[in-house]
């Protein structure tokens, strides 16, 4: 634990400073276990001269990043501006085991080339947030594939069956009688090994991993180190505004999805999640943000107006201030000026892939295969303002995107389970 003699008041400056950083942290974050701990692992850090090691782990089990994924990328971002050491986890071994967190049956596991194959682009993607010249890559499979079935079993010997029940879903899929697979309870220890190995000072996660960051802290104690802290951020909503962003549900932003695309969806997000978003994947200013959040309360700031700003900051920070620009640009012109109807009907789709064909006449826009076929061959099928041209597309559904078939009719796609 943190030395007693760490207690003993230091010069204002430090202290300035020491609160300076915590602000910064704290910003958006939903939870710090203990954040007692935190001032005092930052403090004896700027008395030493020795940056904090931050820990984020990320399992491959997809390709694509979306703004979800980036709301624990940007806390890491700002520990790099602070000074600090950040450590960007790839799971690749605990990626074949698959994060039980919130599953109510066991996950499929993935191969190790698989697992290889999605953490190609990781690293990548993720340097769209973090500087590349401050970040460390590591992979877990460099102390975890070595272990011995001797050093599994001591490993297992550190936490009974009884605390791993206390976790929510476990806790759930035990007395609904759901199967839980042995190898199911290996993986928050393998990912609280992950910080004894790495020695982290800090763990960052979702509010749905506690169980797996304190798992890091228990096993930190019992080999002895000094814990590490954790830090959950929130999980943010997709642009339904109800469920987490997920690609599988269609409410997603994906952080390498087109211009047009990005500002689109984000225009379509509910007006309550604006500051929201704000605050968890834009790099605003914190003067700045509650300069928006007091707008918003008392009527000074236009929700529109502010909601445009938002799809600025997010397509600027992917794809550049001029792509943001024009996206704007286009939005205006398909959205504001009359192209599209203020009001216009639904349709309700589970999430997936649909035939354009088939959607054309499933939304009851055209009567038929043959008429959808010859309205797209024709020029005068749109999403979201762009022509589709091929017979043959497969249309990935997103809530809130706009079907028009000819000058007048048009429909809004609603995407749920």
């Amino acid at each position: 634990m943190i030395n007693e003699r760490e207690e003993q008041t230091l010069d204002p400056a430090l202290e300035a400073e020491v609160e300076r950083q915590l602000a910064i942290i704290r910003r958006g974050v939903a939870e710090i276990v203990p954040e007692d701990e935190l001032a005092k692992k930052l403090r004896r850090s700027l008395k030493e001269g020795k940056p904090l090691i931050v820990k984020l782990g990320i399992d491959p089990t997809g390709a694509d990043l979306t703004l979800g994924h980036t709301v624990v990328l940007q806390k890491l971002r700002h520990f790099q501006q602070l000074g600090h050491r950040a450590q960007l986890l790839i799971g690749d071994f605990t990626g074949q085991v698959g994060d039980p967190t919130g599953k109510s049956e066991t996950r499929k596991q993935l191969t190790h080339e698989q697992v290889r194959e999605n953490a190609k682009t990781y690293a990548e993607q993720a340097f769209k947030i973090l500087d590349p010249e401050k970040t460390e890559i590591l992979y877990n499979s460099t102390w975890l594939a070595p272990l011995t079935f001797s050093d599994v079993i001591r490993l297992a010997s550190k936490i009974t069956v009884a605390r791993m029940l206390e976790r929510e879903d476990f806790h759930k899929r035990y007395t609904n009688n759901q199967p839980i697979s042995m190898h199911e309870f290996f993986y928050p220890l393998m990912q609280g090994y992950d910080s004894v190995a790495m020695r982290a000072d800090i763990e960052l996660g979702g509010t749905d991993q506690k169980f797996n960051l304190l798992m890091g802290r228990m096993l930190q104690e019992e080999d002895g180190q000094e814990p590490q802290v954790c830090i959950m951020m929130p999980i943010l909503e997709g642009t339904d505004g109800v469920q987490k962003m997920s690609k599988s549900l269609g409410n997603y932003i994906g952080i390498n999805e087109d211009p047009a695309n990005m500002y689109g969806k984000t225009m379509s997000i509910p007006d309550e999640l604006m500051v929201r978003y704000f605050e968890l994947v834009t790099d605003v200013s914190i003067d700045d943000l509650n300069r928006i959040r007091a707008g918003l309360a008392d009527g000074s700031l236009h929700p529109r107006d502010t909601k445009m700003r938002l799809a600025r900051e997010i397509v600027k920070k992917y794809h550049g201030e001029q792509a943001a620009l024009q996206a704007e640009e286009h939005f205006k012109t398909v959205f504001q000026q009359r192209a599209l109807p203020e009001e216009m009907s639904e349709a309700a789709f589970p999430p997936g892939q649909v035939w354009i064909v088939k959607l054309l006449a499933d939304t009851g826009l055209v009567p038929s295969n043959g008429e959808a076929r010859r309205m797209i061959q024709g020029g005068a099928v749109k999403i979201n303002g762009e022509k589709v041209s091929d017979t043959n597309a497969q249309i990935q559904l997103t809530d809130g995107m706009v079907l028009q078939a000819g000058k007048r009719k048009f429909v809004r796609i609603r995407v749920s389970e």
